[in-house]
């Protein structure tokens, strides 16, 4: 079983993608990567796990990328390839999957695309694709009405998380405030998102400077890198709030940091089910998160945490300083997170999801060899 993905940086999709091959049963499926640029750092982390090939593609207008990826896909006899996220993974590898013979062709969809959605062109390739995998029911109801995927190959199996490693700890409330020279009393805001614009982290930033005066208290922690990073602390100057907002930058501890939080936000312009809010919720941190996509299946209004529409500053600073004013509220809303994501959103699940959609794909496809596995067990490639 091959994904194909463009590169392996630290970002939600990426590492819901490693823990998705760390759990998944060798006796099953063979899991492979295919970057089409650089590895990235998970990609690098994970080389001496699994197979993962890389630099696939020289540029934008390298068309030979399809013959590499045909060769790369024959030689490895792949059974099932499975596509991650949009753009030119999502063209390349599928068309080069169907050339290459390639039995099961998925495509694995994180988001609910802006401006356009996939593409026109990505489009023109559904008739070549088995199976189209939204991560939430809202999300896979998108798929079918705006992008016009057939409602029969949409799959919906949602993003899980390891809450063995996501859980509430006091300790690191302590610690956490500590390693930054905090008070042991003071409130903590945090997000964990990669900077880019999407993620409006400037909202964020607008937030901090309304409450600052009201909470002498209050800090922000901002987990993750990119882009905007120079954007953001420019503003924080700006607005007087550089004391009060900590960039940690690209961090390996998150189920700490989050743990350590009173309330986790994400204003986020577009999303479909972030990790991060899961992640959240599995720490018990009440979530205030922009009513985007598909955030409202697990951000339950006044259950997990409060909604806000996007871009309304005013509602995300009300919704905040209300949570942080009412710690009973906190607490009902964090168990309420946990359950819902004990329930809906383990990291089991989602390997179980597709781990049975492969084989499913597969005994459709390819009946003959199927039944010839079934008594001699061979893993899917």
């Amino acid at each position: 079983m091959q994904f194909v993905i463009t590169s392996m940086p630290v970002g939600g999709a990426e590492t819901l993608l490693v823990n998705l091959l760390r759990r998944m049963d060798r006796n099953v499926v063979c899991p492979e990567v295919i970057c089409l640029k650089e590895p990235g750092p998970l990609g690098e982390a994970i080389a001496d796990e699994f197979p993962v090939h890389s630099h696939l593609i020289g540029g934008k207008y390298d068309v030979c990328v399809l013959s590499r990826l045909v060769r790369l896909m024959r030689r490895r006899q792949s059974d099932v390839v499975i596509t991650v996220g949009a753009g030119d993974k999502m063209f390349w590898g599928r068309l080069a999957a169907f050339l290459a013979g390639v039995p099961v062709i998925a495509s694995a969809l994180h988001s609910t695309g802006w401006p356009d959605g996939v593409g026109r062109l990505n489009r023109t390739l559904t008739p070549l694709t088995d199976a189209f995998i939204a991560v939430a029911q809202s999300h896979g109801e998108f798929l079918h009405r705006f992008e016009g995927f057939p409602q029969d190959k949409v799959h919906v199996i949602r993003n899980g998380v390891d809450c063995e490693r996501f859980k509430p700890n006091e300790v690191h409330r302590r610690e956490v405030r500590e390693e930054l020279k905090l008070d042991p009393d003071a409130q903590l805001v945090g997000i964990v998102a990669a900077l880019r614009s999407e993620k409006n982290h400037s909202l964020l930033v607008r937030a901090a400077a309304r409450l600052r005066d009201r909470h002498p208290q209050l800090h922000w922690l901002i987990v993750g890198d990119g882009p905007e990073r120079d954007g953001i602390e420019r503003l924080a100057e700006e607005l007087q709030v550089a004391d009060r907002i900590h960039l940690l930058g690209t961090r390996h501890d998150t189920p700490r940091l989050l743990s350590a939080l009173d309330v986790f936000t994400l204003c986020s312009l577009n999303e479909a089910s972030p990790v991060s809010i899961l992640e959240a919720l599995a720490c018990e941190v009440p979530v205030v998160a922009s009513d985007v996509g598909s955030v409202g299946e697990t951000v339950i209004d006044d259950r997990t945490g409060r909604l806000f529409a996007s871009e309304d500053l005013d509602a995300m600073s009300q919704a905040i300083e209300q949570l942080l004013g009412d710690p009973a509220s906190r607490r009902r809303m964090g168990q309420a997170g946990r359950d819902l994501v004990l329930r809906t959103g383990s990291l089991e699940s989602m390997v179980a999801g597709y781990q049975n959609l492969a084989t499913s794909l597969y005994d459709q496809a390819c009946p003959q060899q199927s039944a010839v596995a079934k008594q001699t067990p061979v893993s899917i490639r």
